[in-house]
């Protein structure tokens, strides 16, 4: 391994208002208010167009939703609604990351055992360059469902972000926008179960990571312009596969993180803890999400556990639903989730009333993404559920078939979906597909 630095990574934005407003002026007040959160995080001159953006894992407002106003396509195949599709070298389970005209994903080659940073351009899906941030000693895990590249990349505008692990270690890696490496820096020493897949995130001049393990591994904040570590905790020693989820909760900014059998909550700019409790289970992969007052995590093993924790860390309710991988959605006082073993539900988020539940099929890995009401879901065979999510029920509109493996979430900006999908067979191909109105290919 050539060089030697750090990264870091954050999560889930939502925002709280104590003020009665009408619906519509409430919505508006959110809207504007995670915007303006996203931005003071990402630095006033970013470059980075919320509404046209998807700059990191979980999009430009860190919760899966989608920006208001786009019209993406309900319908698409092979042929429909198909504006370019991509071969991917390598393979990867990271969400594409879609910035200006530009779109990167990380991927690794189970030959040659590298691990790389793929640019791609938005409109035509050509690649622009491919940098090689690992060149031996990828490590895929030892789950089948894993990969080499499961974290998604971070982009502030100026510089890109990946995490990978490597040799026996947890490293982050910035590069500027035409893919020349500025630093590596490694996290911490890494035991491998299944694999990792925790992101980077970014917030204010920070990079947080986690890198939790069997070996005891840190969760850590990383200077954005040098990779040094600024502060660095140490986790307990469980595999653990979570972001830190970055939130407005309870007047005060949280980093919180399940899994290893806490729900922790420390402050992101200093690292010192907030609160920590019992919590959740010992493996978790979902970033949290809140409503302003609770934060939501879940998890999956060794038992299957959703929780509503307050902003101090006290339970408002919990219950035995498998949420194990996908991550789940807040909106307007509800929260939706898509369940590994397929079924669509929604609850009340202050006190976690059952409202529906539907069957959509399938297994999912998978996170789901929101767009206005309609939520788009992919299970783990590359069919996507397109529904529409509200408390007055479950509506399905539409299925899609792209491919026949997806293990990466939907990624909906400027009225296009991108899919990172694969084709399995002997010679497995990965595809991203640019999915959008028809009209457009004619312009």
């Amino acid at each position: 391994m050539d060089n030697k630095n750090e990264a870091a990574q954050t999560g889930a934005v939502n925002l709280r208002f104590s003020f009665h407003f009408t619906p519509l002026t409430c919505l508006a007040a959110t809207l504007c208010a995670s915007l303006a959160f996203v931005l003071s995080a990402l630095g006033a001159s970013s470059g980075i167009d919320p509404a046209s953006d998807w700059p990191a894992w979980r999009g430009p407002t860190r919760d899966g939703i989608a920006a208001p106003g786009q019209e993406p396509p309900l319908r698409w195949s092979e042929t429909e609604n198909v504006l370019w599709k991509s071969p991917i070298p390598g393979r990867g389970h990271g969400s594409p990351t879609v910035v200006s005209d530009r779109i990167y994903l990380a991927t690794a080659d189970s030959g040659k055992r590298n691990q790389s940073v793929l640019c791609l351009d938005r409109h035509s899906g050509k690649s622009v360059w491919q940098t090689e941030v690992h060149g031996s000693k990828a490590d895929p895990g030892n789950h089948a469902n894993s990969s080499a590249a499961s974290s998604t990349v971070a982009c502030d505008g100026r510089r890109l972000f990946i995490n990978f692990l490597n040799a026996g270690a947890v490293w982050t890696t910035a590069l500027n926008l035409g893919g020349k490496i500025l630093w590596q820096q490694r996290v911490s020493g890494f035991v491998t179960h299944q694999g990792y897949a925790a992101s980077p995130v970014l917030h204010e001049s920070l990079v947080l990571v986690s890198a939790d393990n069997k070996g005891g591994g840190v969760v850590a904040a990383l200077d954005q312009e040098t990779g040094r570590t600024i502060w660095s905790e140490p986790r307990p020693k469980h595999h653990n596969y979570t972001t830190p989820a970055i939130l407005q909760v309870g007047g005060r900014t949280q980093m919180v993180l399940a899994g290893a059998n806490l729900i922790t909550s420390l402050d992101p700019t200093t690292g010192k803890k907030l609160w920590e409790v019992d919590g959740s289970t010992e493996e978790c992969v979902v970033t949290a999400v809140t409503d302003g007052t609770r934060i939501f995590v879940s998890g999956g093993y060794p038992k299957n556990h959703t929780v509503a924790v307050r902003a101090d860390g006290t339970t408002a309710w919990e219950n035995t639903v498998r949420v194990y991988v996908p991550s789940m959605i807040h909106k307007d006082g509800h929260l939706y989730a898509t369940t590994d073993a397929g079924m669509a539900v929604c609850w009340k988020s202050d006190t976690g009333q059952e409202v529906w539940k539907e069957r959509l099929g399938g297994d999912f890995y998978a996170s789901p993404v929101m767009v206005g009401d309609r939520v788009y879901a992919s299970n783990l065979r590359a069919k996507t559920f397109v529904f529409e999510a509200t408390p007055k029920g479950f509506k399905l509109l539409a299925e899609n078939q792209a491919g026949d493996e997806a293990y990466a979430s939907p990624v909906i900006c400027g009225s296009r979906i991108y899919l990172r999908v694969a084709r399995r067979g002997e010679d497995r191909q990965e595809f991203l597909y640019c999915i959008g109105q028809s009209s457009e290919a004619k312009r």
